[in-house]
């Protein structure tokens, strides 16, 4: 049977490979009637597909018997047309009219990407998840885009479930996170180790399958004028699929080399993505309802066979093992011809096992009766993420208004198992439900828009209002998970690993907001742009902030073109860094230490005089270029200035020794505590460069791209209060400014090429991850030295419905400079810094799409 199955198998292959093909060319131009370049031509339904030479054209063997192309490229509306020999293709700019995503950055209906007064990357995600190993939206982004950063870390409690990401070397909460233009959730989280997001909350990307996503628009410049708080580095929308009457599926399998384990596997960390994306389109007035399920499961990597110099650090040290489940949906119903709805939104579900320090068998937070050999407790994480929007387009007297409800949801529940309660003996549980937190938020918005043609060149006038509640919660664990039932004894209580959160930790706080803005973008010639933006915020927590901002394009040839903005921004202090209050276990020097957490208008906090946290302000500046030097290779250069006061930041530790702090902490018999407050102002300067050269090869195509990112951010002041005023290097210490800084390497650069030739195509990619400074528990430097990656991946179309990809990433093996592991934060032999620590990772993918 199976033979037969074979063999049926190989004739539909071969028939489908050597089917009578025919041959599609023409040629595609822009509205002016010049050829566009490197434009995508696919054949519907299929992976076949070529790209346009430099004249425009193209040729495209085809297998169908009527056959249809969809034309694309970047800042143009694509279009469909039926395949024949000698067509003459006219692609328009895209713009952001009813019923398309608007462009991140402007409102204009007639703006589109390629003449932006701010500097705009789209990815596209097809192209993107075809040809690399990433399986995740963070890991996607953070070898695509230089001035994104994200690595998963270790030994960093709920930093190991959801993946913390900057952009410009800025906090992941000082980035706007928007799905079809509207305003994503925040995770509940708050990061509290590791070397990026620390103190910070952010949005978790991930639960965003990539699978469901058309492409990525990064606005890197400051935009709190224009969509609201956090958008102080910039702005990542995500666009949803939206294609109809094509499906799409793969399977990805990869594994890591196993280097650094202490047994003799070649491989761990295997991870395993399934995902399949379908579009029904219905009604002649563009409906649609587009859906994806997916799947990832990813195992546990083991990199602890480092030694301390005083023995082992760890015992388990590496990656989470986190299985993750997500269901989306995009859709748009048509009411009338000016009018239709719209629905759009997902559930994701993460369960995820971390490894936490090692207990080791004479350790006194060991039982031997339980753990004769000591034990490595495991953090486990339950979240369950869910959004949705709902709103209705129409246009109205030359207006065209949009009204949206969006409600979102992450919530944070953590167990701890392999472990136990020292105080409880032999008694004790060896799993425990540790509690967690949630954050909920629920947005309504109302905007218009409307361009005026007659107005000089065109003005477009924008304005609208925004209402928005969020709520946060934090909730205990069970009993054995956080108390002590022999205080006398000295022992720490609770569950080892993780404590509980306990009753005190409660929390119930919620708050509102309201923000009102206005933008104008006028065309003064049709060389020159003019654009501002002012938006009003009132919170019922902290008061009201005004923010504007202005740009300004202009075009001096057909080939060049000029841009620049200033901004002034805000981000409001999330509700998870006001209300999160802690006692967990840190590990100083390879010695356990109880640190308190506490939350912003706790006892400790108000008899220190700190104050309450208040909104970050910014001022930020952009100047760029454009140019489209000769045939197929263009220029981006953009240099930003990003100045950041009153920064929320996570404080040094107090010891229980402190003159000031001293008794209250040893009332409450912890050995250390910190606290958030607006404790830094910094400032950022940086360039990022983007160059890219397609060249046609005879029937071949060479793509190559040169982006990189230069950012130096230096802290100019720390502010200090209370009865800690004057104490600068104890309240916001060397060492903690060093994390923040260490949010991006100095510089990243990528280089690639992506060559295709008939059904075969390769892409070679080269990243350089600059030096990185941190600094150990003893106070000294660690430098870990500037690294460079290199990705390979070979693909095939197999059929025209068929595609199979093998390769590998960090193909050399490359990892971080080891250090003691004894003196890292982490306690492995480097911290989560630049390309990670889980070393060459090989994979393979088959793609369908019918």
């Amino acid at each position: 049977m199976r033979k037969n199955l074979l063999a049926v198998t190989l004739c539909l292959t071969t028939a489908s490979a050597w089917a009578q093909s025919q041959t599609l060319t023409g040629r595609v131009q822009d509205a002016a009637g010049r050829a566009v370049i490197g434009a995508t031509v696919v054949e519907k339904g299929t992976n076949n597909g070529t790209a346009t030479d430099n004249e425009g054209r193209f040729t495209l063997q085809s297998r169908s018997s009527a056959p249809r192309l969809v034309i694309s490229s970047i800042g143009y509306a694509p279009q469909e047309v039926a395949g024949g020999a000698g067509l003459s293709v006219q692609l328009t700019e895209s713009t952001t009219s009813l019923g398309a995503v608007q462009v991140v950055g402007s409102r204009s209906q007639n703006r589109s990407v390629t003449d932006s007064p701010s500097p705009v990357d789209v990815i596209d995600l097809r192209e993107v998840t075809t040809k690399t190993g990433q399986l995740d939206v963070n890991q996607l982004l953070q070898f695509v885009a230089p001035s994104f950063n994200s690595n998963r870390q270790t030994g960093s409690d709920g930093a190991d479930h959801v993946d913390p990401a900057s952009l410009r070397g800025l906090g992941p909460d000082q980035t706007l996170v928007l799905v079809n233009g509207k305003r994503q959730h925040q995770s509940a989280l708050v990061n509290l180790f590791g070397s990026r997001g620390r103190g910070n909350t952010g949005t978790d990307l991930n639960v965003i399958p990539a699978a469901s996503i058309e492409r990525i628009e990064i606005l890197r410049d400051g935009a709190a004028a224009q969509y609201g708080s956090d958008a102080i580095a910039g702005v990542i929308n995500i666009v949803l699929k939206s294609s109809v009457k094509e499906l799409t599926a793969s399977v990805n399998y990869g594994a890591y080399d196993a280097k650094y384990r202490r047994d003799d596997e070649k491989f761990d960390g295997g991870n395993l993505n399934a995902n399949v994306n379908y579009g029904l389109g219905f009604g002649e007035k563009g409906s649609f309802i587009n859906a994806t399920l997916d799947y990832n499961k990813r195992e546990h990597t083991q990199r602890a066979a480092v030694p301390a110099p005083d023995g082992l650090a760890r015992r388990e040290y590496g990656d989470p093992e986190v299985s993750n489940a997500s269901v989306y949906l995009n859709s748009k119903f048509a009411l009338s011809d000016k009018s239709h709805a719209y629905v759009f939104g997902g559930y994701n579900k993460r369960k995820g096992d971390a490894f936490a320090w090692t207990r080791f068998a004479d350790d006194d937070r060991n039982v031997p009766a339980i753990y004769p050999n000591g034990f490595d407790p495991i953090i486990t994480s339950d979240i369950d993420d869910f959004s949705a929007v709902a709103g209705v387009r129409t246009n109205l007297g030359g207006w065209e208004l949009d009204l949206s409800n969006n409600y979102g949801s992450n919530r944070f529940h953590y167990g701890v198992r392999n472990t136990l309660n020292t105080t409880l003996g032999a008694a004790s549980p060896t799993s425990f439900d540790a509690g967690g937190f949630q954050l909920r938020q629920d947005v309504v918005g109302l905007s218009a828009t409307r361009n005026y043609t007659s107005v000089l060149n065109g003005l477009n006038l924008a304005a609208g209002l925004e209402w928005r509640k969020e709520w946060y919660s934090l909730f205990a664990g069970e009993e054995s998970s956080y108390k002590n039932y022999d205080p006398a004894s000295e022992l720490a209580g609770g569950s080892q690993g993780f404590p509980g959160f306990q009753p005190g930790d409660e929390i119930e706080a919620d708050r509102t907001n309201f923000g009102a803005y206005a933008d104008a973008e006028l065309s003064v010639t049709p060389q020159w742009l003019l654009a501002g933006a002012l938006r009003f915020e009132n919170y019922s927590d902290f008061g009201s902030t005004l923010n504007y901002k202005v740009a300004t394009r202009y075009n001096v040839t057909e080939f060049l073109t000029l841009r620049g903005t200033f901004n002034s921004g805000f981000r409001a202090p999330s509700l998870a860094q006001i209300n999160f209050n802690s006692t967990f276990t840190n590990f100083i020097n390879g010695n356990p230490v109880e640190v308190l957490l506490a939350r912003n208008n706790s006892a400790v906090t108000q008899k220190l005089g700190v104050p309450s946290l208040k909104q970050e302000t910014s001022n930020s500046a952009n100047v760029g270029l454009t140019s489209r030097l000769g045939s197929g290779f263009s220029v981006t250069l953009d240099g930003y200035y990003i100045k950041v006061k009153d920064r929320v930041v996570l404080t040094s530790q107090f010891g229980d020794d402190d003159p000031v702090i001293g008794p209250d902490l040893q009332a409450l018999n912890v050995g250390q505590a910190q606290f958030f407050a607006n404790a830094a102002d910094t400032r950022s300067l940086g360039l990022d460069v983007v160059l890219s050269h397609s060249l046609m090869l005879g029937k071949s195509r060479l793509n190559s791209s040169l982006a990189a990112n230069l950012n130096n951010l230096r802290i100019d002041r720390v502010r200090t209060s209370g009865k800690l005023a004057g104490r600068d290097e104890e309240f916001f210490g060397k060492r903690e400014q060093a994390f923040v800084k260490a949010s991006a390497p100095p510089s990243k650069i990528n280089l690639t090429f992506d060559y295709q030739v008939g059904r075969f195509s390769t892409l070679l990619r080269f990243v350089r991850f600059d030096k990185v400074k941190l600094i150990d528990w003893d106070g000294n430097d660690m430098n870990y030295d500037a690294r460079v990656t290199t990705d390979l991946t070979l693909s095939y179309a197999l059929t025209n419905h068929l595609q199979f990809s093998v390769g590998s990433t960090n193909l050399f093996n490359r990892y971080p400079t080891l250090f003691n592991p004894q003196l890292t934060e982490t306690g492995g032999a480097w911290d989560p810094v630049q390309m990670g620590a889980n070393g060459r990772f090989y994979f393979a993918k088959l793609q369908a799409r019918f």
